[in-house]
């Protein structure tokens, strides 16, 4: 499978406010995405499954990617 790189928009309940994320992640399939957000909010910021709002998730091409650390994976 090839792997294709998403962004990923939505907002989170941290406290009582939400507050809005944007995440490019590497991942295979769309429901792979979906899966890594939950699990890296889990994981992170002890956030539940049903405070997390995602919102959108584009394929997007390597040439757009704005995060530092996906972006040197990809030149290495």
């Amino acid at each position: 499978m090839r792997t294709r790189i998403f962004r990923v928009k939505g907002k989170f309940m941290m406290g009582e406010k939400l507050q809005p994320f944007t995440k490019e992640l590497k991942a295979t399939k769309r429901e792979e995405v979906h899966e890594k957000i939950y699990s890296e909010f889990g994981s992170k910021h002890g956030i539940d499954r049903n405070k997390i709002h995602i919102e959108s998730i584009e394929e997007i091409p390597p040439e757009e990617v704005e995060d530092p650390i996906l972006k040197s994976i990809l030149e290495a």
